[in-house]
């Protein structure tokens, strides 16, 4: 095994970047591991984790803060919808933008850079909110949830990533297919879309993720406080400080303990950020290699 010797330049370049990575990773880190210690101080509202400026561990570790927080009605009904949301979300993006992507990545396709053209377009003009807003409550798709899922169905880079995807597919498979007498649809399911599962899991999680942080749409398109999302919900506690619906868990938790609205606050994000906590190692190792792929190929 080659041993090459790094020079004095080299040494203090690789510390340099090791200094600077390390910034960065207490940076992005710092404000999610306060949410954690706020949510598990159990010191009360004068705990060192509401008066010191930097936080780094609970007083006293309670968890009562997240039993109290399971009586929220409205946190769990936001869940719910979420839920709904991001898993109807991201199964029609998926088919709707395979379905899309596939015939574009042929370029024997009639009109496939008209096509193209079109479609990047859209990256480039948008109708705006009021239009917008219009055509949603003429299509009578207001306070539903299709007013989520439907406007941002295909979306035109991820549309350009999966044609790219496709196109790096040996084109020699699908002739071998249709030799066999295999038809498109046949060559679609069982040929393309199981070797296309890094760029599938990367374009999930992208929408995943857009559909479960969403919340502006959901705030202009959805008027039952019943069929809010949750983030709408963590909207209203914490930057309209609207606690109306918490009345009832400040007083059960003033009567345990000395509690606070921020230590509540901060364990209805915890709740919030969990999925996604979970369902991110599952699909990262698919992830650098889809988004290579399918942005490279041309």
């Amino acid at each position: 095994m080659l041993n090459v010797k790094k020079s004095r330049g080299d040494k203090v370049f690789d510390a340099i970047l090791y200094l600077i990575m390390t910034i960065i990773m207490i940076i992005t880190i710092y404000p999610f591991w306060t949410q954690i210690v706020i949510s598990l101080d159990g010191g009360g509202a004068e705990s060192a984790a509401y008066s010191s400026g930097i936080i780094l561990f609970p007083s006293e570790i309670s968890f009562e803060s997240y039993r109290l927080a399971f009586q929220y009605e409205a946190m769990w009904s936001g869940y719910l919808n979420t839920i709904y949301r991001t898993v109807l979300g991201v199964i029609l993006s998926i088919t709707f933008t395979t379905l899309t992507a596939y015939p574009l990545a042929k370029a024997k396709l009639p009109g496939n850079k008209i096509f193209t053209a079109i479609i990047l377009f859209t990256m480039l003009f948008g109708g705006g909110m009021i239009p917008n807003y219009l055509l949603i409550q003429n299509l009578g798709l207001y306070n539903t949830i299709w007013a989520l899922v439907i406007p941002g169905m295909v979306g035109a880079f991820n549309v350009l990533i999966m044609r790219n995807f496709f196109r790096a597919i040996p084109e020699e498979l699908e002739e071998s297919a249709v030799v066999d007498g295999a038809g498109y649809g046949i060559i679609f399911t069982r040929i393309i879309l199981p070797l296309s599962k890094p760029v599938l899991a990367t374009v999930a999680l992208w929408v995943g993720v857009g559909h479960w942080n969403a919340w502006f749409d959901s705030m202009i398109y959805i008027s039952d406080p019943g069929r809010q999302v949750l983030q709408v919900v963590l909207r209203k506690i914490i930057l309209e400080n609207n606690t109306t619906d918490l009345t009832l868990i400040m007083q059960k938790m003033s009567n345990d303990s000395e509690f606070s609205g921020r230590q509540l606050q901060a364990t209805i994000i915890m709740f919030s950020i969990i999925p996604m906590l979970i369902v991110y190692p599952f699909i990262q190792k698919y992830f650098v290699k889809g988004v290579m792929i399918g942005a490279v190929k041309g």
